[in-house]
């Protein structure tokens, strides 16, 4: 499995084929995830404490944010549109997220990877012109 191994000076991006992925490159991951969590938040939340200006008003104290008065219970049935709206947004967000360890190892791949990763992409046009004409996207 490649492992990135950083920016060679002239901008082209370093995968190492020879060292597999071990422990340590994971515990390094979850460390600087961690630390980030366990820092930012709080740093987040007591500068907005610190800095931030209490506006308290009836409106902002409501149940709802919105501003707006509710209109019926909180058990209505939702149209389906939003669950196929939702449906396609996780399917192009997953398939983008294949672009990406594709596009680290683009050169070691050559016009097979090219015309591969091109074909999906067609597939996924494909598939939104599909949505679109069907009216999924309409509202």
């Amino acid at each position: 499995m490649p492992v990135f191994d950083g920016l060679a000076p002239d901008g082209r991006v370093l995968v190492n084929t020879s060292r597999p992925v071990t422990g340590l490159d994971v515990g390094a991951l979850l460390d600087t995830s961690n630390a980030d969590r366990f820092v930012t938040v709080p740093a987040t939340e007591l500068s907005r404490k610190w800095l931030g200006r209490p506006r308290p008003n009836a409106e902002k104290n409501a149940i709802y944010e919105c501003g707006m008065p509710t209109v019926s219970g909180a058990r209505e049935r939702f149209p389906i549109k939003f669950y196929l709206v939702c449906m396609i947004f996780i399917l192009l967000d997953v398939d983008a997220a294949f672009l990406y360890p594709w596009a680290l190892i683009f050169r070691d791949l050559g016009v097979f990877g090219f015309v591969e990763m091109m074909v999906f992409v067609l597939l996924l046009g494909v598939g939104f012109v599909y949505a679109w004409k069907q009216g999924a996207l309409d509202w």
